[in-house]
């Protein structure tokens, strides 16, 4: 397929980069602290660079118009100035679009300015302890009390939930329906002390990404359910679908500047004399090319494909974790020790390649596993679901 930039494409490249060197400026780390990255998200909504990629049918929102090809460009350089990892990016890309889709006028006149101005952060209430990758599983119950819904059950795995001021809900509405029958998808205020509580999950990394969340009793009101009551289904895979694209492209570049660092230590510290270590940094650098192919044509001609999103999870997640692995393989023993010496005050002190290590550990199971994944492809896309093509 034809990807090429034109004049224009050339000219938004050149606005987005002077924009990010004058606002986040060059050789400022990506791993800026919570306040310095909420700071940053109301920057981008001051810019205009928050919703660039929003359907603009329903309103602009105070965004700025740009094509397929032009989002794209936003987000490679975004990812090749370092600039922080976006916190307000559910909120963007996931709520967003599926307001525009599925939501009545009032929720988004209320709902997407914010997120626009990067003023109000949103986390995703799906997965459950016994509703991971099988969503129609989940057990949270949401009962219609008057104008309001009170919600009771638990979700985990929630990225953010300790910093959003919203989650959007998947919720059971109808007690008497089963699996994907009688859902709900209700955008609930995250400030309700005594009915949400949060617990972070510590991870390998000593972080804590990661949360429960935990709702007795949680009021959202009638109004904000989209999609309508028993509606959820249709609303939360919809969403799904919308978890890969433009911004697979970005990650790329953010994984080119990771396997830059790997093999600049590989050269520095003679690993890269090794003909075999040296097979698996080329590998590593052409699979990365194969996958930024395959991202541009999944964005072109082939965007309907069904298995399409599956395809490119697989191919990242497994890459990343191998290039994790190769990063501690091209460091040697060196790798075993901290960058720090240890003390009481600082137990668990990982650089940059450490934690990449470790959390990539979880690349091939959050955002829908393996198995599931190729479990979809399977089905949707070789027919191999009792020889029922879907």
């Amino acid at each position: 397929m034809d990807f090429s930039f034109g004049a224009e494409d050339v000219g938004f490249r050149e606005e987005s980069r002077c924009w990010l060197a004058e606002h986040w400026g060059e050789g400022v780390g990506g791993d800026a602290d919570w306040d310095v990255r909420r700071s940053w998200e109301r920057e981008l909504g001051r810019g205009g660079w928050i919703g660039i990629g929003w359907d603009r049918a329903c309103g602009a929102y105070g965004n700025r118009a740009a094509t397929l090809v032009q989002q794209v460009v936003w987000a490679e350089e975004y990812a090749a100035a370092g600039a922080p990892e976006r916190v307000g990016h559910i909120g963007e890309n996931l709520l967003a679009p599926t307001l525009i889709a599925y939501g009545d006028a009032a929720q988004r006149d209320r709902f997407l300015p914010p997120v626009a101005r990067g003023e109000e952060l949103w986390c995703q209430g799906y997965s459950e302890p016994g509703a991971g990758s099988d969503l129609a599983a989940v057990r949270t119950v949401a009962v219609r009390d008057g104008g309001v819904y009170r919600i009771t059950g638990q979700k985990v795995w929630t990225s953010l939930a300790h910093e959003a001021d919203w989650i959007f809900v998947l919720a059971r509405t109808d007690p008497g329906e089963r699996r994907h029958r009688g859902l709900s998808f209700l955008l609930v205020p995250m400030d309700q002390p005594g009915r949400i509580e949060v617990r972070p999950i510590r991870q390998l990394t000593g972080t804590a990404e990661f949360n429960e969340v935990f709702f007795d009793g949680a009021v959202a009101r009638a109004e904000h359910v989209v999609g309508g009551p028993g509606g959820g289904w249709q609303v939360a895979t919809g969403l799904l679908a919308l978890e890969r694209g433009v911004s697979t492209l970005a990650q790329q570049v953010a994984f080119g500047r990771e396997l830059g660092e790997v093999i600049g230590e590989a050269v520095r510290n003679g690993a890269a004399d090794d003909p075999l270590l040296r097979d698996r940094l080329v590998r590593q650098w052409a699979e990365l090319r194969v996958m930024r192919w395959n991202a541009l044509r999944t964005l072109g001609p082939a965007a309907g494909d069904a298995g399409a999103p599956s395809v490119a999870k697989l191919l990242w997640a497994g890459w990343h974790q191998r290039l994790g692995e190769l990063a501690m393989h091209v460091r040697g023993a060196g790798a075993a020790s901290g960058p720090g010496a240890w003390s009481a005050d600082a137990p668990y002190e990982l650089d940059a390649a450490q934690r990449r290590f470790l959390f990539s550990r979880a690349d091939t199971i959050y955002g829908g596993s393996d198995e599931i994944q190729r479990g979809i492809i399977a089905g949707r896309v070789l027919g191999l679901d009792g020889g029922r093509k879907r």
